[in-house]
């Protein structure tokens, strides 16, 4: 159920990816967000509309009490953003040691507010919150991601996040991912007084510099033997104006891939510049829920797996795991395990056809899957689902370990859960390797077709008889219609298991060729598969249909909406939605279908935004 959460009037979210957001800090002057500020601009409202009441530490210039603070309120006026006093120490400074001043100041505090965020102090109900000692926190991936992780669990969802003193061009975009929407120059700034020239690639001494890389006005004007020929100040001057430039560079590309969808691909190369941050999109990755929670379930950009991350991301993380937990094989005696192609869906490839025509009227026998990395098992009724149709990897014939164990693991988990008389593997080179080790992992038995390549005349003949000698066997095969199957399955992965048999039942019809089959249930259009991504469209009448699993579903009050659905208008939402899926409308006076632009959770906690964009309402009778 909804939470009562602070109505923050001064934050914005407008687009997301996964964790990282494009949104805006709505003061005198709007700030884009993710932004990065100067430091020495928060007392020049003109420059930046935020301001600092201080530190506790130097109590003389700090806000003591209401008094104070409703007189710097309104010296700076309403849209301007105070920081709260705060008393700041180091992250690694035991919670007990810390001095309870901070919270003595308790009194009402009006209008855009800011606080220092430590975890189990209390917190403030604020427009912004700052990480205590981030700074501290480079280098220390583990530590930082939980400090980020405790914060987010903490602070309303609506509300931005700084991390003070850390930014750099290296490490600002996976900063960004792992949520973090304010940065600031003092690190740039820093850097430049020592010499260092910052790049998004890393960093460099200016003394190691043989040419600028860089094609900013700032180092168009200047050589690098002039550079070095300048005094301490002026070559700090003109370092701190490259860093900075580099920074909102950075910065800018950042908040296009947001914007693009495709931020984690850039992620996965860009924390190669530094040990500890491929440390920390990895601990991030094995968390499992802090990402994957905010990560849409259907994208429009082709996803790319280049990296060993792939593997481990969310989307690919997340298939497998519902193909585990909510796919059910169809009743066929024969499993035949097939390589992946380079064209997508499967079946529409050369290789797959023939295959497929290898097997003639024996098919109805058979239970095709695919063994892909980074997917791992692909059952070819999920093959046009997200994101099975939609990646992309570097084809060099060889996997790697990780690619091996991750494929391995995926093969196991499913043989183990479904059983099949007779199990046929079409594949060779890695393939075969990954086979027999789940084979012999399970003590099973694989009847093994290629014989010189999978392609090849000799090995689908042997493909052809083999399924032909063993469909002579069978006692069984699939009941019911393909297309039933199909659609079911569908429905399954993407609303939860059993849902299937409660959207296509026996008696429904299935009309319009593959990939755009419609479903019809007396009479009604109910769903249609949307051939982009693979999952289901439904119609208010599916919805009416699919309401009672609860499943997706999100509840609104008594207002009968239209075009969209803002979170402060939803009262209750299923925790399994993710930005992306189809979502069930429910109110006391409509029904509804539409796709989520947040988590379930978000939809809840949120109090700006939209939630939730319509496609079909339907008034409800009372």
């Amino acid at each position: 159920m909804r939470n009562q959460r602070y109505m923050t009037k001064h934050f914005e979210v407008e687009q997301r990816d996964g964790r990282a957001r494009v949104g805006k800090l709505i003061l005198n002057t709007v700030i884009k967000t993710p932004c990065i500020i100067n430091i020495e601009d928060i007392e020049n409202t003109e420059k930046l509309p935020i301001v600092d009441a201080g530190s506790i530490w130097k109590q003389e210039q700090s806000i003591q009490d209401k008094d104070e603070f409703n007189q710097l309120r309104q010296k700076v006026g309403n849209n301007t953003l105070i920081i709260l006093p705060h008393q700041t120490y180091p992250y690694s400074v035991p919670a007990e040691v810390i001095s309870k001043t901070a919270d003595s100041l308790d009194f009402e505090k009006t209008g855009e507010k800011g606080s220092v965020f430590r975890q189990g102090r209390k917190v403030e109900n604020n427009d912004l919150y700052i990480m205590e000692g981030g700074g501290s926190l480079e280098n220390n991936p583990r530590q930082l991601f939980n400090a980020l992780k405790r914060m987010k669990e903490e602070i309303p969802h609506d509300t931005a996040v700084y991390v003070p003193n850390i930014a750099l061009p290296e490490n600002l975009a996976t900063l960004v991912y792992l949520g973090v929407d304010v940065l600031d120059y003092t690190r740039a700034i820093l850097s430049a007084y020592s010499d260092i020239y910052l790049t998004s690639a890393g960093k460099f001494h200016l003394n190691d510099v043989t040419e600028l890389p860089c094609r900013c006005e700032t180092c168009t004007s200047v050589t690098v033997d002039g550079l070095k020929s300048m005094d301490t100040k002026n070559r700090g001057k003109t370092l701190e104006k490259h860093n900075k430039n580099t920074l909102d560079s950075e910065l800018s590309l950042v908040r296009e891939k947001i914007r693009n969808g495709n931020l984690r691909e850039y992620v996965e190369g860009q924390c190669r510049t530094r040990p500890w941050l491929t440390a920390l999109l990895r601990i991030a990755d094995f968390d499992r829920v802090y990402i994957e929670e905010q990560s849409p379930t259907v994208r429009t950009t082709q996803l790319i797996a280049n990296t060993s991350e792939s593997l481990t991301r969310p989307e690919i993380t997340r298939f497998a795991e519902r193909v585990q937990n909510r796919y059910t094989s169809p009743e066929k005696d024969i499993l035949l395990i097939l390589p992946c192609s380079a064209r997508k869906p499967y079946s529409t490839s050369n290789s797959h056809q023939k295959f497929i025509n290898s097997l003639g009227k024996n098919r109805k026998h058979v239970h095709e899957v695919i063994l892909t990395s980074p997917m791992g098992v692909v059952p070819r009724e999920l093959e046009l689902t997200y994101p099975a149709a939609h990646y992309d990897i570097a084809v060099t014939g060889h996997w790697d370990a990780d690619e091996r164990e991750w494929v391995t693991d995926c093969l196991v988990n499913y043989l183990s859960k479904h059983k099949y008389p007779f199990i046929v593997a079409h594949v060779d080179g890695a393939y075969r390797e990954v086979c027999d080790s789940a084979a012999k992992k399970l003590g099973l038995n694989i009847i093994y077709t290629c014989v010189d390549g999978v392609t090849s005349k000799d090995s689908l003949d042997n493909l052809k008889e083999t399924i032909k000698r063993i469909s002579a066997e069978c006692t069984s095969c699939s009941k019911g219609s393909s297309k039933h199957e199909l659609m079911r399955t569908i429905a399954d992965y993407q609303f939860g298991k059993g849902t299937g048999d409660i959207l296509v039942p026996e008696d429904a019809t299935i009309k319009a060729p593959y990939p755009k089959h419609q479903i019809y249930l007396n009479k009604k259009q109910i769903a249609t598969l949307v051939p982009q991504h693979g999952t289901m469209s439904l119609t208010t009448h599916g919805a009416e249909i699919l309401i009672s699993s609860k499943n997706y579903v999100v509840t609104i009050g008594s207002f009968v909406p239209k075009g969209s659905i803002l979170a402060p208008g939803i009262l209750e939402a299923d925790l399994s939605i993710r930005p992306g899926d189809e979502v069930l409308i429910s109110g006391e006076n409509a029904i509804g279908v539409g796709r989520a632009l947040m988590s379930g959770k978000e939809m809840e906690e949120s109090t700006r935004g939209v939630a939730v964009t319509l496609r079909h309402v339907k008034k409800v009778k009372q």
